[in-house]
């Protein structure tokens, strides 16, 4: 049964790589034998047991090369020759023999043997005298390859695993100095057609390993060879055969991009490399769209990198030398990247699958990418041509030009002012005086207008008089829902580079993100981005405004909540709530009134402090309907999350400001967490914390706030907190950040750190890494304030031993090792503050037989227990330490794992 006889196989292989040590020496030659014999055997099929066969054989020749088989390659081409059945040599050999199946299986075995070099684990130096000692069994191979190759009596299917045993051997990087006939040859094979695509790897694989470069007249040799493809490429793009194409190209692209700076080096053959660089631009320009048409021009996009990097990398009057001879065909890879980024017809574009559109997306990002980058070398110059051209296109009344070639010079533009400083082209103000005569009557043209100007944003905010002819577009693109994504992402652009200079569009742009709110025209995500740019908006204007503009915009949505919250809970009232609570959130995210322009003192910006802050009046306002909501929905965590969200932005916003909804606000999670503890609550604490500990009018409501939280959650823990590591992780995470800002806190009466402490070890224990990390945080701010409080000094020197005990349980394989790093902090900090006693827990605790894990010795913890506390500064020594233990407790050390 084959299945049995590929496990069998399989078997063998393993067990030959793995436990070869276990195999007496006097039983190798009777091994060898038999998988010969088992090859031969099998070289008729099937053919997975003879792959195996042929995998196991290899293995066992990396383990006997170079004492104890000097010449391998020639012992197996001997052992496949045609034989008497009697014969001395071959004792496995049957009267039956097939001499196709025998050489096919022969190239097997040969084209595995580098492959198991390859794939195996070895040492550097032992990987070195294989590599040296296969390297001279190459002369034996190349010579049996080459015959195969060029007898018209080999079988297709003889010359295919030709090529690929060629292509094993070049990966161990034999010289191609050696291989050239070879490589050569392969060229032929390409006229076949059965052959063709194995040759293309095989000629890619040769040509492609960096070593070539020292064969530099090998490399010229290639070139006509490659330029030879040239009219078969032609052909081929022009039948649409795009196997062939793609084929050609590959072979034309790694010798070019491989080898760029060695062959732009030699002058005398300047014009063939040009030629092939032609050749690799004809690849670019392949007809058709992409992905639909061809999957060729996408194989060529790093080529121009490459090449640029290294004329540019030339001195400067070599450099000027080379931008004569490739500028020209720069200018020409620009023209054909922006004939391949066009989009085909709406008709077609309509047609093709919703992968080939994302492929044809990600396609147009890469020619972006790319055009951006040749910016480097053409400069303004760039910049100027494509101006030109759009400006012929939509002034010129005899040219009569599709939409596809206005937008493919947009995006041209918009790529390169994407990433590019372009604010000191003399061409930008005459794109920006183009751009209202543009009709965005079709929606992708459309689409790439809305990102031009976004892109421009920032030369709009350093030229604001060029606004008035701009905004009205992308006013009429918001109305849109075709163009939600595109319109939405330039307006928050706008706002956000040129907040100070919008005060006179401010209506404009409020009535018409009113209106598209209230109608819903597009989706939350959008309405999100939206209120976020409108944030940037308000920011911007005369304080006396912002209230009543605010109010205007968000009356609507206020009123729509008020009504929610009057209804019975249903999941379509909950998104609802949710998306509403969301728009708040992104509002306040960027609203900021303190937000100074640019190189504006503080002082001078700062806005009048008699004038309340308009997010605070807001949240004052509606705080009562939040807390309506919350009552209803207290058991729902995504609109808890939600509601806690509002605040949290106004937060992180606000900073101090935010300081007259302290007491309300603490009041109202106190509440909440006291009847249904959720972690939202707590990270909107630690926020709190952060911000408010240390100021004398707040700390009495932290205080206070802190005492119910902490209460609540260690009655979480004492009725089994396993079904909530999310409000473990982040209980962790406040009290770490409480110890940080305002450790005062734990000297609090109500606050029993003894029982935080174990709650803490608790956690550590958790399977949930995220809640084992900020266990860890937890404890390292702990230790770090254990010698100026006496109260936690005390509870550590009565449990410090359980704590020992505990990360070392998660250091033996209790938790996932990438908690290792975590580990080692908590057992650096024990070693700083308490060292005596730290020496005395490891002491005591790894005595213990089998513990942390049965696969350590006695010594071996001993050993690790001086190391750690021998190191009390260097954190990368003691990580180290660390990291080795837990491989050695997991009986990993050694293995290939412990590189992971």
């Amino acid at each position: 049964i084959p299945e049995i006889q590929f496990f069998g196989a399989s078997t063998l292989h393993i067990k030959i790589c793995r436990h070869w040590g276990d195999l007496p020496a006097e039983q190798h030659e009777d091994l060898r034998i038999q998988l010969l014999s088992h090859i031969l055997h099998f070289s008729s099929g099937p053919r997975m047991v003879l792959t195996r066969l042929c995998v196991a054989l290899a293995s066992m020749a990396l383990n006997l090369i170079p004492q104890a088989w000097s010449e391998p390659v020639a012992d197996m081409v001997r052992a496949f020759q045609p034989q008497k059945p009697d014969s001395e040599d071959n004792p496995g050999a049957k009267p039956d023999q097939d001499p196709h199946a025998h050489c096919l299986a022969l190239l097997e075995l040969l084209t595995v043997l580098p492959e198991e070099f390859q794939s195996s684990r070895l040492a550097q130096a032992r990987r070195a005298q294989l590599r040296e000692a296969l390297a001279r069994e190459w002369a034996v191979v190349c010579g049996m390859l080459r015959q195969l190759l060029q007898s018209q009596d080999s079988s297709v299917q003889v010359k295919e695993k030709v090529l690929r045993c060629l292509s094993s051997w070049v990966g161990l990087n034999v010289p191609l100095g050696e291989t050239q006939e070879l490589v050569q040859d392969c060229f032929t094979a390409l006229s076949d057609p059965e052959l063709f695509d194995t040759a293309v790897e095989t000629i890619v694989t040769a040509i492609s390993q960096p070593d070539c470069q020292r064969f530099i007249n090998v490399l010229l040799s290639l070139m006509p060879l490659v330029l030879g493809l040239y009219d078969q490429l032609k052909t081929a793009a022009q039948d649409g055969d795009m196997e062939t194409t793609h084929g050609i190209c590959r072979i034309a692209v790694a010798l070019g991009e491989t080898h760029s700076r060695v062959l732009l080096e030699q002058l005398d053959h300047w014009q063939e490399y040009l030629a092939l660089v032609n050749m690799i631009l004809f690849c670019t320009g392949i007809p058709g769209h992409y992905p639909v048409n061809e999957t060729t021009s996408s194989l060529t996009l790093t080529f121009w990198y490459t090449l640029q990097d290294d004329i540019l990398s030339f001195e400067e009057d070599k450099q000027a030398v080379y931008l004569q001879v490739y500028k020209p065909v720069y200018f020409q890879l620009v023209d054909v990247l922006l004939l391949k980024s066009q989009y085909p017809s709406q008709e077609e574009y309509a047609s093709w699958s919703s992968d080939d559109r994302e492929q044809f997306r990600i396609y147009r990002v890469d020619i972006s990418d790319t055009l951006m980058y040749v910016y480097e070398m053409l400069g303004a110059e760039l910049l100027s041509n494509l101006y030109d051209r759009l400006g012929r296109l939509l002034m010129d009344p005899q040219e009569s030009a599709a939409w596809q070639d206005t937008e493919a010079l947009l995006f041209g533009f918009q790529s390169i002012a994407e990433t590019i400083d372009v604010n000191y082209s003399d061409v930008i103000p005459g794109l920006i005086g183009l751009i209202p005569r543009i009709n965005i009557s079709n929606v992708m043209l459309a689409d790439t207008v809305m990102y031009t100007i976004g892109s421009l944003a920032e030369w709009l905010a350093d030229h604001p008089v060029m606004l008035g002819g701009i905004l009205p577009m992308v006013l009429r693109g918001l109305v849109k829902p075709e163009l939600s994504v595109s319109s939405i992402s330039t307006l928050k652009r706008i706002c956000r580079e040129c907040r100070q200079d919008l005060a006179p569009y401010a209506q404009d742009i409020l009535t018409v993100s009113q209106d598209v709110l209230v109608k819903e025209i597009h989706e939350s995500s959008q309405c999100m981005w939206l209120m976020q740019a409108l944030g940037f908006l308000l920011s911007a204007l005369p304080a006396e405004e912002v209230l009543g503009r605010l109010h205007s915009l968000i009356a609507p949505h206020i009123q729509q909540l008020d009504s929610l919250a009057l209804q019975e809970p249903n999941p379509a009232n909950k998104q609802s709530i949710i998306y509403i609570l969301g728009m708040l959130s992104s509002l306040f995210t960027t609203l900021d009134v303190n937000r100074h322009p640019d190189g504006l003192e503080e002082e001078d910006a700062s806005p009048s402090q008699t004038i309340q802050n308009p997010i605070v009046v807001v949240l004052q306002q509606v705080l009562s309907l939040i807390q309506n909501i919350v009552s209803k929905w207290l058991h729902d965590l995504e609109v808890v999350e939600a509601v806690c969200g509002v605040f949290d932005k106004s937060v992180r916003t606000l900073l101090h400001d935010f300081g007259p909804m302290v007491t309300q606000l603490s009041e109202m999670l106190g509440q909440i967490y006291r009847t249904y503890p959720q972690a939202p609550a707590l990270d909107l604490t630690r926020q709190m914390v952060h911000i408010f500990a240390g100021e004398g009018q707040h700390i009495s409501d932290i205080r206070s706030l802190v005492e119910v939280l902490t209460s609540t959650t260690l009655s979480v823990f004492q009725q089994g907190p396993r079904e909530h590591p999310d409000i473990a992780e982040s209980f962790m995470y406040l009290h770490a950040q409480i110890l940080k800002r305002s450790p005062d806190l734990h000297l609090s009466a109500e606050l029993d750190v003894k029982a935080l402490f174990y709650s803490g070890i608790l956690s550590i224990k958790f399977p949930e890494t995220p809640t084992v990390k900020a266990a860890c945080l937890f404890f390292t701010e702990f230790l770090s304030r254990c010698k100026d409080m006496p109260s936690l000094c005390e509870v550590l020197q009565r449990d410090g031993k359980l704590l020992t005990e505990t990360v070392l349980q998660g250091v033996g394989g209790g938790s996932s090792r990438s908690l290792v790093e975590h580990f080692s902090e908590v057992l650096l900090s024990l070693n700083r503050q308490c060292p005596a006693l730290l020496s005395q827990w490891l002491a005591e605790t790894l005595q213990t037989p089998g513990f942390p894990s049965a696969h350590v010795t006695a010594e071996q913890k001993y050993s690790f227990s001086q190391q750690i506390l021998r190191e009390q500064t260097n954190k990368r020594r003691v990580k180290e330490t660390v990291k080795e233990f837990s491989l050695l407790c997991r009986g990993l050390q050694g293995s290939g794992y412990s590189e992971c």
